[in-house]
């Protein structure tokens, strides 16, 4: 008998439902009945909550069962911002929690379930639960316990952070992005409705578009990528690639929209289910140190680390030239035309970062979980910041 290779193994989500076609009042409606809801809690961006009725409109559909509202989240998920919110919902005794937003409101609320599920009460004992990268590369991950409850996320965005059980959560006092993982604290179900996304920023839709490529393209050349992971990736970037263009020439195109928000849905299927690489390792570091979005920080880097992996992917490069319409092999030609005609920055001074910042941000990333990854060896800092300089 011939000995069985390349062992693996694929982990689903806690996750019982995707839902598209109905408005997302409706459809969260129809979630709390199902799960027995009672007293619904929501954790919403600021600007969708203050500044359009989409948050109102919830409230008054869940009616009394509302029983408050947070909406302080921050960028890069400051660890300060998630015990605020930690705070409202203790005193707010919910039995679900609805997040409504993007990535920011996602991350959010992962983190304060595991804030939650261990009963901690300051900022420094989240040191205690975070990824670490070991000095060979490997990584521990600390067991979360289950969380007193779940969230149902209506996502806003194109970031997949509704399709993941991983959060990422910025320490400022190191300026380091710490990753976080349980299997309980990601979405129990996510509500698709294009309608509520009319009111994302377009410089926020297309970025976190390019983020979910990010997922597809990383996940697809993966040194662990599964068959799974390979199909759903490439569809995704079928999908993300002729709906982008449509929603830039035409942001009311619903049907497009939800094309977008299903191909983002399909590039989730590799997150923290495959290692990443370098975009997304060092994208964490850029985002920590410089404020950077994440959607911007993909925009910048990937096409820069897909060159930078060429000799040991190539043929994985070129699916992903075809897939996004390109006739040629050249995957990372392919993944910078997209985004030039979508408008979004390609060079790192473009979006504000400093070349005095590098060696700091260069550090933080040798220590993320996917720099050590990269299909192509990263073995020093001076690699990171060879990309920094390429990428500038």
């Amino acid at each position: 008998m011939t000995q069985q290779s390349n062992a693996g193994m694929h982990e689903f989500l806690a996750q019982d439902r995707v839902i598209w076609g109905k408005p997302a009042a409706q459809a969260m409606i129809e979630e709390a009945d199902r799960r027995q809801a009672q007293r619904i809690f929501i954790v919403a961006s600021k600007t969708l909550n203050r500044k359009t009725d989409a948050v109102e409109s919830l409230r008054r559909a869940l009616g009394p069962r509302c029983v408050g509202t947070f909406d302080e989240c921050q960028e890069h998920t400051p660890r300060p911002s998630v015990f605020a919110a930690a705070r409202a919902v203790r005193a707010a005794e919910p039995d679900l929690i609805v997040t409504f937003g993007g990535g920011t409101a996602i991350d959010t609320v992962k983190v304060l379930l595991i804030v939650l599920a261990h009963g901690l009460a300051e900022p420094k004992q989240l040191d205690d639960y975070h990824i670490r990268v070991n000095p060979d590369g490997s990584r521990h991950a600390p067991a979360i316990k289950v969380p007193p409850l779940r969230q149902v996320v209506i996502s806003t965005t194109l970031s997949a952070a509704e399709f993941s059980s991983l959060a990422g959560c910025s320490d400022p006092g190191r300026g380091v992005k710490d990753a976080y993982s349980g299997r309980e604290i990601g979405a129990a179900s996510v509500i698709l409705d294009p309608a509520v996304t009319v009111h994302t920023p377009e410089w926020l839709w297309l970025s976190t578009g390019i983020r979910a490529i990010d997922h597809a393209v990383e996940g697809l050349c993966s040194i662990e990528a599964s068959p799974l992971v390979e199909a759903t990736a490439l569809h995704a970037l079928r999908l993300l690639s002729r709906s982008l263009d449509k929603t830039k020439q035409a942001p009311g195109d619903l049907a497009a929209r939800l094309e977008s928000q299903q191909g983002a849905w399909l590039s989730g299927f590799a997150i923290f289910k495959v290692p990443f690489g370098a975009s997304h390792g060092i994208g964490h570091s850029l985002g920590a140190v410089t404020g950077m979005s994440h959607g911007y920080t993909s925009c910048v880097m990937l096409p820069h680390v897909m060159r930078f992996n060429q000799s040991h992917r190539a043929e994985k490069l070129a699916q992903i030239a075809s897939a996004l319409g390109r006739g040629d092999a050249d995957g990372a030609g392919a993944v910078s035309a997209l985004i030039e005609r979508l408008g979004m920055p390609t060079r790192l001074r473009d979006a504000g970062v400093q070349q005095a910042q590098f060696d700091k941000i260069a550090s933080g990333a040798m220590g993320n979980i996917w720099v050590r990854t990269n299909p192509r060896p990263i073995k020093e800092q001076a690699d990171v910041i060879n990309l920094l300089d390429a990428a500038w």
